[in-house]
């Protein structure tokens, strides 16, 4: 699939000369894993940590659109020595007039499992799941199916999930990911995560 992907990007090809069922899988992929919804009210939104505090952007608008009162940050990062990925994205937050109040933060999760895991007795304890209907997941865009997809088999069923992965230009884009190495390594890293995960029975939805 790479050497396909790859010979697509030039632009010596000729599309008409493409059979019409080609790009199938492509659009497929995209499909899969790049989901997003539009901004709507929900009871809680969950900001997964990474790198990028602009990933924080999309709980930021909702908060400031009044339709969430509560973020909930999760994640340490996988580097021990710098300052925690829930810290400066708290920071970025209140920084962007977002109140301490609230914001409610993990400190311990290194991955998307542990982000979903460490988190199921903090939201009980400061909200309540049965308070709970509606659930905005903040993610990067390649990575918010497997977000979704551990959210079920670690949260409560009776969720619902809206999906809102930040609009960065360095993010990968869900309509350009094939056209770059970076991006190609990207997606298809997170298929085979997706398929360890569920193996492993850490993802459910399906």
């Amino acid at each position: 699939m790479r050497s396909i992907l790859g010979r697509l990007t030039k632009s010596t090809v000729d599309t008409r000369e493409i059979d019409a069922s080609f790009f199938e899988s492509r659009d497929a992929i995209t499909r899969f894993l790049f989901l997003q919804d539009e901004p709507t009210p929900v009871d809680l939104c969950f900001v997964l940590g990474c790198p990028t505090p602009t990933n924080m952007d999309p709980a930021i608008e909702l908060y400031r659109k009044g339709f969430t009162r509560k973020i909930l940050i999760s994640g340490h990062g996988r580097s021990l020595t710098e300052l925690p990925e829930c810290e400066l994205f708290r920071r970025y937050a209140m920084h962007n007039g977002v109140p301490e109040s609230a914001l409610m933060i993990e400190r311990k999760a290194t991955n998307t499992f542990e982000n979903f895991a460490f988190t199921r007795t903090i939201v009980e304890a400061e909200l309540g799941w049965k308070n709970l209907d509606r659930v905005a997941l903040v993610t990067k865009p390649f990575h918010m199916r497997r977000a979704v997809m551990t959210a079920r088999a670690q949260w409560p069923g009776h969720l619902q999930f809206l999906k809102l992965p930040p609009r960065q230009p360095d993010d990968v884009p869900a309509a350009t990911w094939w056209q770059t190495e970076s991006g190609r390594n990207y997606v298809f890293a997170e298929l085979r995560a997706i398929g360890t995960h569920a193996a492993s029975g850490h993802l459910g939805g399906f």
